[in-house]
């Protein structure tokens, strides 16, 4: 473990991220092996057992495609939010995690089920475009406007449109990322 506390932040992001996406994977290997039966621990809106699924959500997916397409993005921009400051990262995911899986816990449509990541990975994308400029760091407006240049385009998910996508996960786990900058900004220097 100390030998893992020597390493430079941007190696445990890489290691905290990639760990991430291997337990994704691993979970959907024995959602595939239960015959999917995991995907009912989704959020279920406005339902008791539902609000369990704002945990559970982030890490179930709907098939092999769906978590193949969160897979890139959610190491990228998983990453970059570590790399911001493990602690920081770390606080950013969980506030993102939480308040994006309770927005779709309320307004989503009753009888639906909400499950990927992907409402990780729209709050990322906001929290590390907004962050710079939140900080008044350079380095990191720098950062934010190319993952806004390079995944900015996705932000169109969360608009409704596409059935049998969470447009509510996207557009919610967005405005997360949002809060998630201010609320993990760093203190005036």
């Amino acid at each position: 473990m100390s030998d893992l506390r020597a390493r430079p932040g941007w190696q445990l992001s890489a290691i905290g991220v990639a760990g991430f996406v291997v337990l994704l994977w691993g979970i959907e290997v024995v959602d595939v092996a239960a015959s999917h039966r995991l995907d009912g621990w989704g959020i279920r809106p406005r339902s008791g057992e539902g609000l369990l699924g704002i945990l559970a959500a982030p890490l179930l997916h709907g098939g092999w495609g769906h978590l193949g397409a969160n897979t890139v993005p959610a190491l990228v921009l998983g990453f970059l939010a570590l790399a911001t400051g493990i602690g920081r990262g770390l606080a950013a995911t969980a506030i993102i995690w939480l308040l994006g899986g309770l927005g779709v816990w309320l307004v989503a449509g009753s009888g639906s089920i909400h499950l990927g990541a992907s409402g990780l990975i729209f709050g990322w994308l906001t929290y590390l475009v907004v962050q710079g400029f939140v900080d008044r760091e350079p380095l990191e407006i720098v950062v934010g406007l190319g993952v806004l240049v390079v995944y900015g385009g996705v932000l169109w998910g969360v608009l409704p449109g596409t059935p049998g996508v969470s447009w509510q996960g996207h557009l919610f786990g967005a405005l997360a990322g949002v809060v998630a900058a201010f609320a993990v900004r760093e203190r005036a220097r």
